[in-house]
């Protein structure tokens, strides 16, 4: 039965001015719960390096401390034996709060990436939505290598290794090698080791002691790549 002249339901676009509302307002939904999780996002980066960074600190707060530490036995001793001992019990303390402080780091930073990921893939689903906005992202939109290095504009140093060598892990990672070659220096010369020998040891011990936490890095960095690589809805 046909409505009256006039009658909205009898109007040619009807039905299809109805589908648009609810396509409108599904992508209205969808934008807003993209939104969120963008915003949910960045505000646990934001937490990431506010740890990274107060980690980074106590660490130093504690090297500090040793190190004034030792300085006032050193005086208070002659370098005695009274000084080697307390070396030796301050100096692993150091040491294991530099190694944790070091896995720390590099979990927030795998962490970081992360989320970098869930980032870009956000903004590849808004221009999914809207195409025509590419040219305003300057950061990137997919899970590839590039797209990572774009997001965080990382282009100061000219190459991801320079770039490593500067990040706040690596800065850990050396000053731990060092207190280990330190104390391994110490304690060979309390088993009447002499100067030189004990000293090519603690170059052996520093130069092992950095490959062990770049080796870590690595594996660390790949695990995440890997589980990445497994669900890549951008296509590279």
């Amino acid at each position: 039965m046909q409505g009256p002249p006039g009658d909205p339901r009898t109007h040619p676009l009807a039905h299809g001015g109805a589908a648009d509302t609810q396509d409108a307002a599904r992508r209205s939904q969808r934008l807003q719960i993209l939104a969120t999780e963008h915003w949910g996002l960045l505000a646990t980066r934001s937490l990431s390096w506010n740890e990274s960074f107060s980690r980074a600190g106590m660490f130093l707060t504690v090297l500090s401390g040793a190190t004034v530490a030792l300085a006032l036995v050193a005086q208070a001793t002659a370098f005695g034996e009274g000084f080697v001992l307390f070396a030796l019990l301050i100096l692993p303390v150091v040491l294991f709060v530099g190694g944790a402080t070091f896995v720390r780091l590099v979990e927030v930073n795998n962490e970081d990436v992360h989320w970098v990921y869930g980032m870009n893939r956000l903004r590849h689903a808004y221009l999914d939505m809207e195409p025509d906005l590419e040219p305003f992202f300057v950061t990137g939109y997919t899970d590839s290598d590039a797209a990572i290095i774009r997001t965080y504009g990382s282009h100061a140093t000219g190459s991801p290794l320079a770039h490593a060598l500067v990040t706040t892990p690596a800065t850990v990672a050396f000053v731990n090698a060092m207190i280990a070659a330190v104390l391994g220096v110490v304690a060979l010369m309390q088993v009447s080791m002499s100067m030189v020998p004990a000293v090519v040891v603690g170059a052996v011990i520093f130069v092992a002691a950095c490959a062990i936490q770049i080796w870590f890095d690595g594996y660390s960095g790949r695990s995440y790549q890997r589980e990445h690589a497994k669900r890549d809805p951008a296509g590279g």
